[in-house]
């Protein structure tokens, strides 16, 4: 780019040349014409004339010059076009990789293997981070009513807790900046880094040599706790609360970036009622290219497998059309605030919990169920790298599903046959220890908490149990007990024969009014599980909403007991295996006698037994 400017800036200076010498030889030759007409043959004419000449040639060297100039730097243009080809013609070494998909183009072979390498390691764009400023500027994202609000001057302090494990040494870094910067000195107390057993070196001596020149400005200011074992996100976030001094505490991960005035909304509103738990809205910075996407405002909500998701608020919210205002949430996400003794009274975070998922989810219902709530603040924003894959392992589903009973059987009730049956497990027989809850059994005695249902009715209405099971898990034909009836491509209406995995694709659940849901069952009233039906016309059965299916009239109820066969009540069609050659498939035809099971029956009698003696206990 600059070289062709410099480039048209010499044919402008070229041109011009040109020009203001012409305009000298016009004028001169009329000059001239005037002397030659009065005074015909006067010598002095001959000596004009070879002046004219000199000044000929000397404009004809000028321009050659600045042809010769302009030629050069075409030459060192063409050098510049010919190494920028020749580096886009590099050959992508990870075609296959997430992290080349919409970047890292112009990259060598060298740094496409340095960049792979950190993503594999940190789950996102460390080789990219490293590059940027520390104290990079991110855009306001918050409603647009936000910049007008005022905070008071006499709010509480603030201790700020990061949560790491083998995390980027540039990505604390910034998240350390942004909090500095964008955090009034009066209110920041202390930030409390704690490292739950990284392996990187990097986190060692090179943190310690910023956090030294951090406390050339801010003495004291930044703390570290090392675990000399891994134990887990929970027990991380204990550490730094425990070693908290600040009237309220922000429990953070480490890959984020505080926006502007992010801080005194939170503190604002904990010092309006110290029995609130908070959280920030996130906005996402994509894994690959480190670039912030603003999130709209939402709750957080969960389904019956315990994982966290995004939930829409309760209708009053928005009918205050103030998107600037605070919103009631069923759960948090993880990043929460509170006031650091309210928080201890309430019984903190579940330490029981394992490694990863499962404790956010339980703060949020014993928060609601025990005497405080749960609100989103729009006017804080924070953005948090969304990681391709976390620290601990690949495969957290494990960990989240140990967790997820842990909170069924504490705070769940006569409801935690919910979580059993997500996760494909047997009710009231899973198998799976997780740990002594006899103390925080004693804490939901000791804090006088109310039942699930209250739960179910008042805070998180759209959560919708299952009722009238029959029974559930993959649905297996006798004639090919390798191969699972599985939900097929998504979109896709036609159920297919799959080799057994036994995930959500392939979970059909069948109930007491003959439907059977295939493909797993949905957590909300909003959703609607996809029910198999006969079309009524040609040999594929077929799945469709189960409620529009419903309001359609459709063939979509079914007569099963487990070992028999599968018939439509209204078309008495069954479900068989069409076994044409090794063309394997789903039909629906004339019953020959296939026999189905599933993999769990539900016991209604020894079920309701069980209930009513909970309750006589109780």
């Amino acid at each position: 780019m600059r070289s062709g400017w410099f480039k048209a800036f010499l044919m402008v200076i070229a041109v011009a040349s040109g020009l203001v010498y012409l305009s000298s030889i016009k004028a001169e030759l009329s000059t001239h014409s005037e002397r030659l007409h009065r005074a015909q043959h006067n010598e002095s004419l001959r000596g004009q004339g070879m002046m004219m000449m000199r000044r000929m040639e000397m404009m004809e060297k000028d321009i050659n010059r600045l042809m010769s100039l302009m030629k050069h730097y075409e030459k060192k243009e063409q050098g510049l076009d010919k190494a920028k080809k020749e580096k886009k013609r590099v050959m992508k070494l990870f075609p296959d990789s997430h992290l080349f998909r919409k970047w890292g183009d112009d990259l060598s072979e060298e740094e496409q293997k340095e960049a792979e390498d950190l993503f594999q390691r940190y789950g996102y764009n460390a080789f990219l981070s490293d590059r940027l400023p520390i104290n990079r500027e991110i855009p306001d994202t918050r409603p647009p009513r936000c910049a007008e609000k005022r905070y008071p001057e006499d709010l509480p302090s603030l201790s700020v807790i990061l949560i790491y494990l083998d995390e980027a040494l540039s990505v604390i870094k910034r998240a350390i900046r942004s909090i500095i910067d964008r955090t009034p000195p009066r209110l920041l107390l202390e930030i409390i880094l704690v490292d739950d057993h990284s392996s990187n070196d990097d986190l060692l001596g090179k943190l310690d040599e910023y956090i030294s020149s951090i406390h050339e400005e801010r003495p004291g200011l930044v703390k570290k706790i090392h675990h000399s074992e891994q134990l887990g996100l929970t027990q991380a976030r204990l550490s730094g609360w425990k070693a908290a001094v600040g009237d309220v505490v922000a429990i953070l991960d480490a890959h984020i970036e505080v926006h502007v005035q992010w801080a005194e909304p939170l503190l604002a509103r904990i010092k309006e009622d110290r029995t609130v738990i908070l959280t920030p809205v996130f906005d996402k910075i994509s894994f690959d290219d480190l670039i912030p996407i603003p999130y709209g405002t939402s709750a957080h909500g969960f389904d019956w497998a315990m994982w966290c998701m995004y939930e829409g608020f309760r209708p009053e919210w928005y009918a205050l059309r103030d998107d600037s205002q605070p919103g009631k949430s069923p759960s948090v996400m993880g990043i929460l605030v509170a006031e650091r003794k309210f928080f201890g009274e309430i019984g903190s975070l579940d330490g029981g919990m394992k490694i990863y998922g499962g404790e956010n989810v339980e703060l949020g219902i014993r928060v609601w169920l025990c005497g405080g709530s749960i609100e989103i603040i729009p006017c804080s924003r924070i953005a948090h790298i969304e990681r391709f894959h976390k620290p601990y392992a690949r495969d957290l589903s494990s960990f989240v599903r140990r967790n997820a009973l842990r909170v069924a059987e504490v705070w769940l009730d006569d409801y935690k046959y919910n979580v059993e049956v997500a996760w494909n497990l047997p009710i009231g027989n899973h198998g799976i220890d997780i740990g002594d809850v006899s103390e925080r059994k004693k804490l939901k005695e000791k804090l006088k908490c109310k039942p699930f249902q209250w739960y179910l009715d008042n805070v998180y209405p759209m959560l919708e149990p299952m009722s009238n099971l029959l029974g559930y898990g993959a649905l297996i034909n006798d004639l090919l007990p390798d191969q699972c009836v599985d939900r097929g491509p998504v979109p896709g209406f036609i159920p297919i024969l799959h080799g057994c995995h036994f995930f959500t694709p392939q979970h059909c659940h069948y109930h007491t009014d003959g439907t059977l849901h295939i493909g797993g069952f949905k957590s909300h009233k909003y959703d609607s599980s996809d029910c198999l039906l006969d079309p009524g016309l040609g040999a594929l059965p077929g799945l469709y909403q189960c409620r529009m299916a419903e309001q359609k009239k459709l063939h979509m109820f079914w007569d099963f007991k487990q070992g028999g066969q599968i018939q439509n009540r209204e078309t008495k069609r069954c479900l068989e295996i069409s076994m044409r050659g090794l063309n394997l498939k789903l039909v629906l035809q004339q019953c020959s006698g296939q026999r189905w099971k599933l993999q769990h029956v539900v016991d209604v009698t020894a079920q309701k037994l069980h209930r009513l003696s909970e309750k006589l206990v109780l």
